[in-house]
């Protein structure tokens, strides 16, 4: 009797991770799910699926915890990778604490790619696998007061079409989710809860995961999940950097929420 299938879900303690990993365990995908955060919520959310499922309460802005992370796999093939783990930062840059910043540049760029470049190495040597990166809309748009994080998915964003042109002629896909503003702890943590935005009618993480795993399924280069944040993305590109930076201003200005 084979063994199942194994994936790899980060970020996965709430939000668009722990719903990528729902739809993985009905498909009969073992789990290794990570964050930064405890998971003995998420264990319990996915333990009726009749799947396995680790936890790892890692640090992933750093090397270490990505290889505690891939060591939790025990050597077995990681069939699917979901590269989601990644947090916001908002107020003025000038403001910020370079502690703080740099956290987000490690999480959602330095620890992101190193895992997606040890979990690629091996598909690519079997010549079979299916990675998931969450990128985002934000990655089209100026960031006023959310400059790092904008910058970051940028980064991801580009990042995630170069390997798909890298590795066109294998067998394994890269997938790149662009959500817009989701129902997450992704503002709370952000510390944008008096913005617009943070108060604003956000996208269900269930429809946003739904989308992506689809995405990812039939090995689409990228999606971006809802019309709405399809014309925002439109919209940036013919309006160019300085007027999206002012838009993005109105709604992550902190105290904007209060007008």
């Amino acid at each position: 009797m084979s063994q199942p299938k194994l994936a790899i879900v980060t970020g996965a303690s709430t939000g668009i991770g722990l719903e990528l990993a729902k739809l993985a365990a009905q498909d009969g995908y073992d789990l290794v799910i990570a964050a930064d955060t405890p998971l003995v919520d998420a264990s319990s959310a996915l333990s009726g699926y009749g799947v396995q499922v680790q936890n790892v309460e890692a640090d992933l802005s750093t090397f270490e915890g990505v290889d505690r992370l891939l060591a939790a796999t025990g050597g077995r093939q990681v069939d699917a990778l979901f590269a989601n783990a990644g947090h916001g930062l908002g107020h003025a840059f000038l403001d910020q604490d370079p502690a703080d910043w740099r956290h987000v540049v490690d999480t959602n760029i330095t620890g992101t790619v190193y895992l997606i470049q040890k979990v690629a190495k091996e598909m690519v040597a079997r010549d079979d696998g299916r990675i998931l990166i969450t990128g985002s809309i934000a990655g089209h748009i100026a960031g006023a007061f959310q400059a790092v994080y904008n910058g970051t998915k940028a980064f991801i964003d580009s990042f995630s079409d170069a390997l798909v042109n890298e590795l066109k002629d294998t067998n394994v896909t890269i997938t790149c989710l662009k959500p817009g503003a989701t129902e997450t702890e992704f503002f709370e943590r952000a510390g944008m809860e008096d913005t617009k935005v943070g108060q604003a009618k956000k996208d269900d993480p269930a429809d946003v995961a739904k989308t992506g795993y689809e995405a990812l399924m039939k090995g689409d280069r990228s999606v971006i999940y809802g019309l709405k944040n399809k014309l925002q993305v439109a919209g940036a590109s013919v309006l160019g950097g300085g007027v999206s930076a002012q838009m993005h201003r109105a709604q992550a200005e902190p105290g904007s929420g209060e007008d």
